[in-house]
């Protein structure tokens, strides 16, 4: 079903954008209509698809190093308790994972340049004990089970 957008329609979206947890009171008041006139919009504007859900962002989504980096690395013998501690150290690292498959271990990075990324992915590279690697940069996050 599509639902014509007018001005009051478009306001509320961008106010939900900025905030979807805001109470229905204080967007009524933004808006300068009734707290119901926000809630019918809502549902029609859900119910038609226009608002196809809510979400958050999260800490990474808004932190200062915005570039963001997967990276799969598979270790030879038995150095990965040093290897992982050596990663747990490096400040653009924020999370180190062990797992299962062709990779040993995935490390998730943030900085605020390529050139920094670009430099923490051959530092890493450098490290005894590392084989192989593959690095992909996180283009956009979306919630969980929503598509």
């Amino acid at each position: 079903m599509l639902v014509e957008l007018d001005s009051l329609d478009q306001r509320l979206i961008a106010e939900l954008s900025r905030n979807a947890r805001v109470p229905l009171s204080e967007l009524a008041a933004r808006l300068g209509v009734a707290r119901a006139t926000v809630r019918n919009r809502m549902d029609r504007l859900v119910e038609s698809g226009e608002i196809a859900g809510f979400t958050i962002l999260t800490r990474a989504d808004v932190m200062p190093a915005p570039v963001r980096a997967l990276m799969m690395i598979r270790i030879e013998g038995r150095g990965s308790a040093r290897i992982v501690a050596r990663l747990a150290g490096l400040p653009q690292v924020t999370e180190v994972h062990s797992t299962n498959g062709r990779w040993d271990l995935i490390v998730a990075m943030s900085t605020e340049t390529l050139t920094a990324l670009d430099k923490v992915i051959h530092q890493i590279r450098d490290l005894e004990g590392i084989t192989a690697s593959e690095t992909n940069l996180l283009l956009a996050t979306r919630g969980a089970g929503k598509t």
